[in-house]
Order: structure tokens, then C-alpha cells, then sequence
């Protein structure tokens, strides 16, 4: 989200230029790499060459140690919700409370950042709250690239061994995490657009 919201907000505020393109650049290519490549060239240049960052040999207590994993999982899922962030605020953009910010004076950067990007984000939201339901299981190729222990690994070593007291604990953490996912998500809809909260009390 942190490279998803303000990459997807300038490619929105100069669609057709080159900050545009770097955008939907940045995006193609994420959706493009998997992680599975992405990992082993990550660890490659910032471990092997350049030694910036800590690999899996070294001690996974430290903050730095979560930088690789991070962007191996995360640039992946911030192409995807760049370019969502940008669809909807273009779509957001014609819409009649634009033409009356602009009327009124407001420059497209602060009409976008003021009053686009809050109902924008609703479909942003939706899906990211979908990825992160995503991340617990499906990191298994991460975790393993990188040695770090997670539920994808759990999951997947207690299937070797049979162990059907772990599969049903992580199947319900998974599952209890799924609905209060979706449970921020509607209050993150409320919270976003007023008119939702209206609609609420209506009925």
C-alpha cells in the first residue's frame, strides 16, 4: 500500500506522461516477475553482491532480515493495487464533484487528494483486504527462499507428516482472519464514504 497509494496517485494526476509511464512500468513488471524469480535475484543482488542486507544465513530476529521477504511478497501485489489505485481515480475524476472542485479553484492535485481519492480507494480496499487473506497461506515459495517460518510451511510440513491437529488450526486461523478482513473492510467503507453510512442508518 505504501507503494501502491502514492505511485497510483501520480500516475492518476499526469496520465499520458512519463510519470505515468514509470507507473504502469512499475506495475506491468510486478505483475510480470514472480516471486519465485524475484526472491533468488533479490537475495542475489542485495546479499550475494552487494551484502546490504541480511540473507537466510544470517540471525531472522532483526528488522532488516524482513526487507527481502517484504518486497519479494510486496511488489507483486502493489503492482496489482497501482494499478486499481489508478484506474478508479481516473474514473473518479469525471465525476460532477470534480468539475465543482475545479470550479471553485482547487488545482487536480489537491481536487484528486481531497475529494477523489477517499471513494477511489473503495475497490483498492476490497482487493488488498484480499491479499492479505492471500498472504498467510500462499507465502510458502517466500518462506522457504528466504528460511523464514510461516503458516504456508507449517501447513505444508504438517501435510507431509499427516498432522491433522496443525492443518485444522491453520485452516481456522486463515478462515478467522478472512472474516475480520472483511469486517475492516466494511468499516473502512463507512469510514471512506459518508453515504454509505447514511444508506446504514436508513435501513
Amino acid at each position: 500500500l505504501s507503494l501502491a497509494l502514492p505511485l497510483g496517485l501520480l500516475a492518476a494526476w499526469r496520465p499520458g506522461t512519463w510519470i505515468d509511464a514509470g507507473a504502469s512500468g512499475f506495475a506491468i513488471l510486478g505483475l510480470a516477475v514472480p516471486s519465485l524469480w524475484m526472491g533468488p535475484l533479490l537475495l542475489r543482488w542485495f546479499y550475494v553482491d552487494l551484502k546490504w542486507l541480511p540473507g537466510p544465513a544470517d540471525p531472522a530476529d532483526t528488522l532488516a532480515a524482513l526487507v527481502l521477504p517484504a518486497l519479494t511478497l510486496g511488489v507483486h501485489l502493489a503492482a496489482l493495487l497501482t494499478r486499481m489505485t489508478r484506474t478508479s481515480l481516473l474514473q473518479t475524476s469525471s465525476e460532477d464533484f470534480m468539475r465543482t472542485a475545479a470550479a471553485k479553484g482547487l488545482s487536480q492535485a489537491q481536487a484528486l487528494r481531497r475529494h477523489a481519492l477517499r471513494p477511489a480507494l473503495l475497490p483498492v480496499i476490497t482487493v488488498a483486504g484480499l491479499q492479505l487473506g492471500g498472504l498467510l497461506g500462499g507465502a510458502i515459495v517466500t518462506e522457504r527462499i528466504f528460511g523464514r517460518p510461516g503458516l504456508g510451511t507449517l501447513m505444508l510440513d504438517a501435510l507431509a507428516v499427516r498432522d491433522w491437529k496443525v492443518i485444522e488450526g491453520v485452516v481456522l486461523t486463515i478462515a478467522i482472519v478472512y472474516v475480520l478482513t472483511n469486517l475492516l473492510v466494511d468499516l473502512a467503507y463507512a469510514a471512506l464514504d459518508p453515504r454509505l453510512r447514511v444508506q446504514g442508518d436508513q435501513t
